[in-house]
């Protein structure tokens, strides 16, 4: 298989060099961190600097054993530094020490020493682990790879690309492998022996029975709102199970500390403010999810709309669900706008459209944008090869290739 260039996490580990933190690379198992920590980054340093002033210790073989006591391992590195010019310290698989925290903060205090590090393990994917260095972590989260990325090593058109990207989702290694069926067993596999025992494992969870069950039913609800009384309710009546909504809302934690999905909250426009509840949960891999259920719900619309909401999110965007009130004969009624997406004092409203077959669905797809008075960009995405064109109303129409496969499609 082809080389994969990661350039867009590239250039942020070479952006955060000599800012004074821990650069700590997160993100979903198998994800590509340590692909990234070794084989690009290494690889770009060793073009700037002598071999002798980059550190790459992995944590995770046989040889390196004697160095996860953290005493041996800080005298190890310092071993190593000769002289006042700069270091760089890779670790991977960091989590194999035992109070790794205060170990890696200790070279925070060397001038000359730049400390990256991955893990792969419940502690290193969860959200909070930034805040264990008490501020002085700088996070990269990296995502599954983007369609683009996918295309650059694909063997096909887009078109192929696409159909295999959205059920088998951006998993590097899901590109080496031939078959459908090999494609399958592994994300299959992979989600019962690594991501479910990660967190059973790290919060000691009896009810797995349950907790697989809570899985299943938010993998089928991609792009639906729900919460976790709603939830309760579902597990009362098709499920015949007793689980509290305390409980739920407690799995649904756990499934975004490990990266597996996001919640994304609604946001009345007009009124300018956030509404609690109910939420939308997605997939950061849609490959991922198809395997949770057996790929047997192929949704083309849901999958388009989780696939586009990762794409924001890589792209650096804050995502919330829209909600549009109009006054109509006497009555209120709520239009939803699928993204309402925020980068600084920049605003964009999404909509995904998989197909707008008729005049009826175009006006019902465009219903929630013409009825948002200001003047932010406003477009939807739909499933199609064109080119960004403005209709009379000022909504951009762009097909779900162009906004995927150029970096800058939201600027036009």
């Amino acid at each position: 298989m082809k080389e994969i260039k990661r350039d867009f996490y590239l250039n942020q580990l070479i952006k955060k060099d000599g800012n004074g933190m821990i650069k700590v690379i997160t993100g979903i198992r198998r994800s590509g961190k340590s692909y990234l920590l070794k084989k690009i980054f290494n690889k770009y340093l060793l073009k700037n600097n002598d071999k002798d002033h980059i550190i790459y210790i992995p944590l995770d073989i046989k040889e390196n054993e004697h160095l996860l006591e953290g005493t041996t391992f800080i005298n190890y590195v310092k071993s190593l530094i000769k002289d006042k010019k700069k270091y760089y310290l890779l670790i991977d698989e960091v989590q194999m020490m035992d109070n790794f925290v205060p170990v890696l903060n200790t070279f925070l205090y060397e001038d000359n020493v730049e400390v990256y590090v991955t893990g792969s393990n419940a502690k290193l994917l969860s959200k909070d682990i930034v805040t264990e260095f008490r501020g002085r972590g700088d996070e990269i989260h990296i995502f599954p790879l983007s369609f683009s990325e996918f295309m650059s090593v694909y063997d096909g058109d887009k078109y192929e690309g696409y159909e295999e990207y959205s059920i088998y989702g951006g998993l590097p290694y899901t590109l080496s492998l031939e078959t459908d069926s090999e494609k399958s067993n592994y994300l299959k596999k992979l989600f019962e022996e690594t991501y479910i025992n990660d967190i059973i494992e790290r919060h000691k969870i009896d009810n797995i029975e349950e907790l697989n069950e809570l899985l299943n039913i938010i993998s089928s609800q991609i792009g639906s709102l729900t919460n976790p009384l709603n939830l309760q309710n579902t597990f009362k009546s098709i499920k015949g199970l007793d689980l509290s909504d305390k409980t739920i809302s407690k799995y649904l934690d756990y499934f975004e500390e490990a990266f597996l999905i996001n919640k994304v909250e609604r946001y009345d426009i007009k009124g300018k403010k956030h509404i609690n509840s109910p939420y939308k949960y997605y997939f950061e891999d849609i490959g991922l999810r198809n395997a949770r259920l057996n790929f047997r719900q192929i949704d083309n619309g849901y999958i388009m709309e989780n696939i586009i909401f990762n794409e924001l999110l890589r792209r650096g965007y804050n995502v919330d669900v829209g909600v549009v009130t109009v006054n109509e004969n006497g009555k209120k009624p709520q239009y939803e706008v699928d993204f309402v997406c925020n980068e600084g004092s920049k605003k964009i409203y999404i909509q995904s459209a998989y197909k707008m077959l008729n005049d009826i669905k175009e006006i019902q797809e465009r219903k929630s944008l013409v009825n948002i008075n200001d003047s932010f960009k406003k477009i939807i995405i739909v499933n199609d090869m064109s080119k960004p064109r403005i209709d009379d109303t000022g909504i951009i129409v762009m097909g779900i290739y162009y906004f995927l496969l150029n970096e800058d499609s939201l600027n036009v």
